[in-house]
C-alpha cells in the first residue's frame, strides 16, 4: 500500500491504492496537459479586417494614366494602412477530454508521486500565525529537493501565507489543481482535508447519465 510521512507529525498515512497506486498512462496525461494549458491561453488576439478599417468608398486614384497600379480601396492589404490578410481573430483554444480520462491521467500525476516517494502530508493546525520561517522549517525538514506543490483547501488560506513567498513553492487551491500542476512539480505537499477532497476526485467514475458517482 502507498503512504506518505506526515512531516510535522509522527508516523506515515496509507494512500488510496486506486489513486495512488495506480498505472502510468502517458498518453493521458499528455492529452490532460494539453487540455489544461490550451484552456489557459486567452485568445483575445485580433487583427483588422477590411470592414473594420474606416475608408475605401472610392477608388484612391484614377484607373489609368498614373504609371501606378490600379487600386479600388485603400483598405485593400497591399496599401499602407489596409487590412491584414488572413491575420488572427478570437478564438477560444478550448478542447473537450472526457472525465474518465481526465480522471485517469490525474491518478497517473499522483502515482507518480507516490512511487518515487515525492508526496507528503502535515498538519496545518501549527500554522495558525502566518510565519515564512515556519514554511521554511517544515520543507527543509523534508529534506527533498526541487520544486514543491503545496495543496490546500479553500478555507485554509491563512496557511498558505507560510508557504507562498519561499522559493520553488507554489501554492494552489485542491480545486484549482490540474494534471499539468503535478507533473511539473518536484514534490507534492498536502494538509489531510486536501488529500480527501484529491482523492474523491480522482477516483470519480461517471454513471450513464453523466452525474459523478
Amino acid at each position: 500500500m502507498p503512504s506518505a510521512p506526515i512531516l510535522n507529525g509522527s508516523g506515515d498515512v496509507t494512500l488510496d491504492e486506486g489513486v495512488f497506486g495506480a498505472s502510468f498512462h502517458p498518453s493521458l496525461v499528455h492529452e490532460a496537459v494539453r487540455a489544461e494549458q490550451a484552456a489557459r491561453r486567452q485568445g483575445t488576439h485580433a487583427s483588422r479586417n477590411r470592414a473594420l478599417i474606416n475608408g475605401g468608398g472610392i477608388k484612391p486614384f484614377r484607373q489609368k494614366g498614373t504609371g501606378r497600379a490600379r487600386q479600388g480601396s485603400t483598405r485593400a492589404p497591399q496599401m499602407t494602412g489596409g487590412a491584414a490578410v488572413f491575420g488572427p481573430s478570437p478564438r477560444h483554444y478550448t478542447f473537450k477530454v472526457n472525465r474518465k480520462e481526465r480522471a485517469a491521467a490525474l491518478r497517473s500525476a499522483l502515482s507518480v508521486h507516490a512511487a518515487r516517494g515525492s508526496v507528503a502530508l502535515f498538519d496545518v493546525q501549527s500554522f495558525g500565525e502566518p510565519k515564512t520561517k515556519n514554511g521554511l522549517k517544515l520543507l527543509t525538514g523534508w529534506g527533498r529537493k526541487g520544486s514543491t506543490l503545496l495543496v490546500l483547501t479553500d478555507e485554509q488560506e491563512i496557511v498558505s501565507r507560510s508557504f507562498r513567498n519561499l522559493d520553488k513553492t507554489r501554492v494552489l487551491p485542491v480545486s484549482e489543481v490540474g494534471v499539468a500542476d503535478l507533473i511539473r512539480a518536484s514534490n507534492l505537499l498536502l494538509s489531510q482535508e486536501a488529500l480527501d477532497a484529491v482523492t474523491a476526485r480522482a477516483s470519480r467514475v461517471p454513471n450513464r447519465n453523466g452525474a459523478g458517482a
